[in-house]
């Protein structure tokens, strides 16, 4: 994945749809210490670790948040959230990436693509959770 930093107004807009939809006040005060990313249970599946998320979030790197399948991994148990030292509230900006996927109509989970085989072994509630929060 190729990253381009830029200042461009189009990422300080970005930053605040991001604040606005999850609620957080001011993302720019993580300062990338790590306590998220070290005390989640899903960080070895992802592509981006919590703290890699925030940081492209605070540069307004939209298109590459996109492509990451760290925002669909992210089961928002709110481990990041408890041992941020900033009060930053990591697994609501993670669901606000999420929610602008879902408005964009990019859903991730396609029931009709998922074979027959697969669906026999899946538990139903994971199933369910898991159209819950690829669909809209």
């Amino acid at each position: 994945m190729t990253v381009r930093i830029s200042n461009d107004k189009a990422g300080k807009d970005f930053v605040a749809k991001v604040e606005a939809l999850s609620g957080q006040s001011n993302l720019l005060t993580c300062y990338q210490c790590g306590k998220c990313s070290a005390g989640c249970p899903l960080a070895a599946h992802m592509d981006l670790l919590p703290n890699q998320i925030i940081r492209y979030a605070q540069m307004g790197l939209a298109d590459q948040l996109a492509e990451s399948s760290a925002i669909w991994i992210c089961v928002s148990c709110m481990t990041c959230n408890t041992r941020c030292p900033k009060g930053i509230k990591i697994a609501e900006i993670i669901e606000a990436l999420r929610q602008f996927q879902l408005r964009k109509r990019r859903d991730h989970l396609k029931a009709e693509d998922i074979p027959e085989a697969t669906l026999k072994e899946i538990p139903p509630i994971a199933l369910i959770g898991s159209m819950r929060k690829f669909t809209s």
